[in-house]
């Protein structure tokens, strides 16, 4: 589990295809104190610690992960910046909200602009993920906890302050970009049980 308050940026250092796809991501966590098979969130991907070094993590990530997430859409290739989160432990701060780190799906920027000193960012959602996205609600996109502005339709809106671009990959997306969705799990509860009746 995670909170969706990003603790570091990572950046792919490197990428192997071998059945699964293998990435080095290096990092500035103190790998002495992360166990081989522990969990970090990788653009709020739940992925696995295979092997560690100095500086640097590695993990495999199948195709299923790959079809199901942004990987598919954009790749990850060499240099590129992902937002970090290791697991949640017994008395950390929840911050954010509860994160699984499973993605839902990837929704798509549809356009940015300049509100105060925030940035607002309009996505497009799949449309059998849209129901589960409320105004006020809690999402998580890239790993990254935010407040959902507006809803309507496919669209849904929120708000990214200075501090969270700076300290997160927010302060270099543009419109186009595929970014991992992952709905709030009360939400997902809420609607099945309504569906149960």
């Amino acid at each position: 589990m995670f909170t969706g308050i990003i603790t570091d940026i990572g950046t792919v250092e490197r990428v192997e295809m071998r059945g699964d796809m293998r990435a080095r991501i290096g990092c500035n966590y103190d790998m002495t104190g992360v166990d081989l098979g522990a969990s970090i969130a990788c653009d709020g991907i739940c992925l696995t610690v295979i092997d560690k070094g100095q500086g640097w993590f590695d993990v495999d990530i199948s195709a299923e992960t790959i079809s199901k997430t942004a990987i598919g859409a954009n790749g990850w290739a060499e240099g590129k910046r992902l937002n970090l989160e290791r697991a949640l432990r017994v008395g950390d701060e929840l911050g954010g909200h509860i994160v699984s780190g499973h993605v839902d799906g990837v929704a798509l920027i549809e356009e940015m602009h300049d509100e105060g000193d925030s940035t607002r960012i309009t996505f497009r959602a799949p449309d059998e993920l849209a129901r589960f996205i409320a105004p006020k609600g809690s999402i998580a996109l890239n790993g990254t906890s935010l407040t959902v502005n507006e809803v309507a339709g496919s669209t849904f809106g929120v708000n990214v302050i200075p501090h969270t671009q700076t300290v997160t990959t927010w302060g270099a997306v543009k419109p186009g970009d595929a970014i991992n969705l992952e709905i709030d799990t009360l939400a997902r509860y809420v609607a099945r049980l309504a569906e149960a009746g």
